[in-house]
């Protein structure tokens, strides 16, 4: 039997030119993400089921990799229900893995703490441009700092990053949880109805106000309650400053302290940024996640339709695990999508260390081979990064193969021409 050698659906295998772009990323976002303070931590991919499905997730819970249970404790014969045959899974973000790990080992952690976590996540989706069923996330948490200077630093922290990464002109759109749910209030749409009005209005870049209002009186949602809602976002469209016109509009419904402290993440942001790009406060913006709790924010790269990144703040969900609830606020950066929009933009990884190439005619060998090799370490030792390779008859070819990947010096070396 032939064995099937393309990777699983969803997944991929990454090549040498690729690789080296991601570990180039990866140096810079740990180097940057140090500069500010932030310290490595790594989870385990698999996850407790439980943890997994705790309607924190939005819909990646419906993507879930699940993993049965192993040996005498896996009965499928006998089993009337998934639970009862599975018992953990892959996990689709790091953010539940890393509250967890807080809420483990905080005793040991400094508060506030700053946590940076790289690895890869699974979510069984559709595959597509920049989207995969394995990818990599790259994020930074504080835990244990309730004032927005945690949202502040996070936002830098990100911005610089991207700018040292060759990105500029990008966005950062930030809202409030708090002030989506007000909007909501104000317009008369019961409680309970929130999270389906926010699922479409989500979809506004796509629909457009009209399609947002005609799928909300589809969703059987009262017309004054809907005609108020897309009243306040037109009037937004026009007003000078949206954050003190939502704060004067939605006086008695929301906490004036929301909208200061919204403002304030953006006048601070704005006055110590080093990055090239701009703070927009954008009151569509929803996140999918249900577990935020205050301001969430997002990363808009010109020449890409979807988000490079996002996060926010989610003060409850600490005490999912303790039954105490803890400051903790998030930035996520899409890894793997800055990666395409660099390859796809011919990006060059600057101030690389030249390449050379030894070339080893065939019959070079034993003490002649030695000698070639003795010469390769002594490069390598001042730091230079020498490849040593028999000589191709095409050697042409091969110089062009090798060129392609990088090597800017040969050096060919022929039996003749070496000492015995």
């Amino acid at each position: 039997m032939t064995l099937n050698k393309k990777p699983v659906t969803g997944m991929r295998d990454i090549l040498p030119e690729e690789m080296q772009i991601r570990n180039y990323c990866i140096r810079v976002i740990q180097e940057t993400y140090g500069q500010f303070g932030f310290t490595p931590i790594e989870t385990p991919c698999v996850e407790s089921i439980a943890n997994l499905t705790n309607k924190q997730g939005g819909d990646n819970e419906k993507l879930i990799f699940k993993i049965l249970k192993r040996g005498e404790k896996l009965n499928v014969a006998e089993a009337a229900t998934e639970e009862e045959v599975v018992d953990g899974g892959l996990r689709y973000d790091l953010t539940v893995p890393l509250v967890r790990y807080y809420s483990n080992n905080s005793a040991h952690l400094p508060s506030p703490f700053k946590a940076l976590q790289m690895g890869n996540v699974f979510r069984a989706e559709r595959p597509q441009r920049g989207r995969y069923r394995q990818f990599m996330q790259c994020d930074i948490d504080i835990f244990g700092e309730p004032s927005n200077l945690a949202e502040i630093e996070l936002i830098l922290a990100a911005t610089t990053t991207l700018e040292r990464l060759g990105f500029k002109g990008f966005e950062i759109r930030i809202n409030d949880r708090r002030i989506l749910k007000a909007m909501a209030a104000y317009s008369g749409f019961p409680e309970e109805g929130c999270d389906s009005v926010f699922i479409t209005l989500d979809k506004k870049d796509k629909i457009g106000l009209d399609g947002v209002q005609e799928e909300l009186l589809g969703n059987g949602f009262a017309k004054e309650a809907v005609e108020k809602y897309l009243e306040l976002y037109r009037s937004l469209e026009t007003a000078p400053n949206g954050v003190s016109f939502l704060a004067d509009r939605l006086e008695g419904v929301l906490d004036p302290a929301v909208a200061t402290g919204l403002q304030e993440i953006i006048d601070s942001v704005e006055n110590t940024k080093t990055a090239d790009f701009r703070m927009v406060f954008d009151p569509t913006l929803v996140r999918g996640m249900s577990y935020y709790t205050g301001p969430i924010f997002e990363i808009a790269i010109p020449g890409f339709g979807g988000s490079c990144g996002g996060g926010g703040r989610y003060d409850k969900m600490v005490g999912k695990f303790t039954g105490s609830d803890a400051p903790a606020c998030g930035f996520s950066i899409g890894f793997e999508r800055i990666v395409m929009l660099l390859l796809e933009s011919g990006f060059q990884i600057p101030d690389r260390p030249g390449k050379t190439a030894y070339l080893v005619e065939k019959g070079v060998d034993g003490q002649k081979l030695w000698e070639v090799i003795s010469k390769a370490q002594e490069a390598r030792k001042k730091g230079e990064q020498v490849l040593v390779v028999r000589m191709n008859k095409n050697k042409k070819f091969q110089k062009e193969q090798l060129t392609a990947e990088g090597y800017q010096e040969f050096v060919e070396f022929y039996k003749e021409a070496l000492k015995n």
